[in-house]
């Protein structure tokens, strides 16, 4: 009976799931394919983008760079604590309205650390907050702002792109790629009652529609407003769901990698991320995509998921 309880217990652990947030398919964006991206992607575009970098951090290198990659083992890369950004990037679509691309961190982190969402074991064991710097919530951003927000782009679900979303109105559309909320992982355990209040009161999770690419570059590539203007790339490696942007604005392209590359020295030196990702062999095959589509165009503005 004892091992029947320790078997049902481990079964239980591996599958718990990031949410239980509900979920939907999108009716927003179209399918295309990544000819059709690169057909504009040169092109200015009509969206106006700021990043915003909302805190300061510290996390275990290893999570973020793949330190048995040869070339980090070349360069001496050993694991520690490594700085980093928390970020929110906002959209300002001429037509479409205000957008979000993940959510930096929520006010009450700072002013009233007890009510976060992250808060006693899971912040201090897990997430180290006792070294984050909050710079600006993003609840300090959105005060006073006119233009309501129309909705939240997620790169991904781990809590460090979430943190934010309390101080996100109610009902607030959210958008993020396939199967991010029903992976299975030990650790969800402890960060899926953070993850389901962070969404409370939001709408329900709309996944990205993504098809083949006929083109065979990505996974999948939505154009999310159907001019050519955002668009997002189905980069799953880091999580099953995890979702690049790419952004024409008046001055370029830019592309917003998500944790499909934390690092500058991982993206500088061919490196993919570390044990943060849930699948590396495929993180590589992502991470390769997206350092090609920028070799290929070097107009583009690459705004890594950690740091500058």
């Amino acid at each position: 009976m004892r091992n029947l309880l320790l078997a049902a217990l481990v079964t239980l652990l591996a599958g718990c799931s990031v949410s239980t947030h509900a979920v939907q398919q999108s009716t927003l964006g179209v399918s295309r394919s990544s000819a059709e991206l690169l057909a504009v992607i040169d092109q200015p575009g009509p969206v106006e983008l700021e990043t915003v970098a909302s805190a300061d951090w510290q996390v275990d290198r290893g999570g973020l760079i793949n330190l048995e990659h040869p070339r980090a083992k070349e360069a001496g890369l050993t694991d520690g604590p490594e700085a980093i950004q928390v970020y929110f990037h906002v959209l300002r679509h001429p037509e479409h309205g205000t957008f979000l691309v993940d959510t930096g961190v929520e006010k009450a982190l700072r002013d009233d650390p007890e009510k976060a969402v992250l808060r006693g074991m899971m912040a201090s064991l897990f997430m180290k907050l006792e070294t984050m710097k909050v710079h600006l919530p993003l609840g300090d951003w959105l005060a006073g702002k006119e233009q309501p927000l129309q909705g939240v782009f997620l790169t991904h679900l781990h809590l460090d792109h979430i943190l934010g979303m309390p101080d996100v109105p109610a009902g607030t559309a959210v958008y993020t790629g396939p199967g991010e909320a029903e992976s299975s992982a030990f650790l969800n355990l402890f960060s899926r009652g953070p993850t389901d209040e962070a969404l409370e009161g939001k709408a329900s999770l709309s996944e990205w529609a993504y098809e083949a690419d006929a083109s065979g570059r990505f996974d999948g590539v939505i154009d999310i407003f159907g001019d050519g203007s955002v668009w997002a790339l189905w980069v799953p490696g880091h999580t099953q769901g995890s979702t690049a942007y790419l952004v024409r604005t008046p001055n370029g392209p830019v592309l917003l990698t998500g944790d499909a590359c934390h690092t500058r020295w991982g993206w500088e030196h061919d490196v993919e991320p570390g044990t943060f990702s849930s699948d590396i062999p495929r993180s590589v095959e992502s991470f390769t995509r997206l350092r090609s589509l920028v070799a290929e165009h070097p107009s583009i503005d690459v705004r890594l998921g950690h740091q500058p």
